[in-house]
């Protein structure tokens, strides 16, 4: 990656994550002066569970995939990253091992600071430590919906919300997007099975709410329906 590549990529995770705009440009470039950039090919760990780490990450392209192995070795999706969001805050805050694998999806573009450059920034703006305190609230009431979503709701309705979640997160065209992992992984996420998966698409289908082209090619025909059938209001 050559230096003006490098510097696109720092300037590029700046600007698309939400606790940073809006900031003033002094305090913008004291952000940029200590973010580094790197891209990782697709299956790649960031961290595996156990590992410790001193680094905030920020996805700039691509995809990552937060998961949870259990004592048996099945792989549970917990979170799915996409572009601006950023991960490894709370281990690099407390001190402790990370309590999820990190991998990518695809090919994936990670901006890092490191925890000493972190905290010397927190500390010297107030507005941008406030600003991490709402995102990490955020966090919270999303860890409470994802119980909810796996625990409360049946396959049908998790299954649209995370066809509505792919469609807003990768700014579909014309309803249409490209599922950006398999039906196992899909499953995995939703807290089912793949045969599952394949039946409510089959039902998704004949009911004319969307469209496959392929295993992975999705246009989503009627979004309100789709809507209406997760429970979002």
């Amino acid at each position: 990656m050559d230096c003006c590549e490098h510097c696109t990529y720092e300037s590029s995770c700046i600007t698309t994550v939400p606790v940073f705009k809006g900031l003033h440009e002094g305090d913008i470039q004291q952000i940029r002066n200590v973010t580094h950039s790197r891209s990782y090919p697709k299956r790649t760990f960031i961290f595996r569970e156990g590992e410790q780490s001193e680094t905030l990450f920020v996805v700039n392209e691509g995809l990552i995939k937060l998961t949870k192995t259990s004592a048996e070795g099945k792989e549970q999706i917990v979170r799915l990253l996409f572009p601006g969001d950023f991960f490894g805050l709370i281990s690099l805050l407390r001190d402790e091992r990370q309590n999820v694998n990190a991998e990518t999806i695809g090919k994936t573009v990670i901006c890092s600071i490191e925890k000493k450059d972190f905290l010397k920034t927190m500390e010297s703006n107030a507005e941008m430590s406030f600003r991490f305190l709402l995102a990490m609230n955020d966090r919270l009431y999303e860890a409470d919906e994802s119980v909810s979503f796996l625990g409360l709701m049946e396959v049908e309705q998790r299954l649209a919300r995370a066809l509505i979640l792919f469609h807003e997160k990768m700014k579909a065209q014309n309803g249409k997007f490209t599922l950006p992992f398999t039906k196992k992984d899909l499953a995995s996420y939703i807290g089912t099975t793949p045969e599952s998966v394949s039946r409510k698409l089959l039902s998704f289908i004949s009911q004319q709410l969307i469209r496959m082209d392929g295993q992975r090619q999705i246009q989503i025909l009627e979004l309100d329906q789709l809507k209406e059938i997760s429970g979002i209001t």
